[in-house]
């Protein structure tokens, strides 16, 4: 069945440990990056090498290499969230003042941290569709404070491989015409 799909979704982090997480594991409250506002955008872009002949008689391709990113923009956060943009970033919190103070720069301080990065788009009446990568924020993030706008951070995180099989995208879809 093909589907007309429609709307945004929810966007879950959680620190990649070497495996995949079940979905009902990563789609929990703890693990929401933020809601998000102008959903999010997956692109993949292979590149290619063509060896052919002086005549183009003869030809053959292979991909050299492939790029894999999400994009989403978080509305909801705090610096906590930055901690998850920012390999740099630290957050320390004093509990009686009730004060998160992050920290972001240096570059001595990166964290060499992956992320699983799992976004669930829900659709009741064609089901549900689950994208998952590994990786991180690469492009870093802006703030910007308007009298009439919400700050809403861009984050694009790029992927790398979660697998042996070197898998840059898991796209999982429920679809109820798959029969047995």
């Amino acid at each position: 069945m093909e589907k007309i799909v429609l709307g945004s979704g929810k966007l879950y982090v959680d620190e990649f440990t070497g495996t995949l997480p079940e979905d009902a594991v990563i789609e929990v409250e703890e693990k929401l990056l933020g809601y998000i506002q102008g959903g999010a955008a997956l692109s993949y872009k292979p590149s290619f090498y063509e060896a052919k002949d002086d005549l183009g008689m003869v030809s053959k391709k292979m991909i050299t290499d492939e790029e894999a990113i999400l994009k989403s923009g978080v509305m909801t956060w705090n610096g906590k969230t930055l901690q998850k943009l920012s390999s740099t970033a630290r957050v320390t919190e004093d509990k009686e003042k009730k004060v998160r103070t992050v920290k972001i720069g240096g570059s001595g301080n990166h964290d060499g941290k992956k992320y699983v990065i799992h976004f669930v788009h829900e659709d009741n009446v064609d089901g549900d569709i689950r994208i998952t990568i590994v990786g991180s924020n690469e492009a870093g993030f802006e703030l910007a404070f308007a009298k009439d706008k919400e700050t809403v951070i861009n984050a694009e995180f790029k992927a790398q491989p979660q697998d042996n099989e070197g898998t840059l995208i898991l796209y999982k879809e429920e679809d109820s015409s798959i029969t047995a």
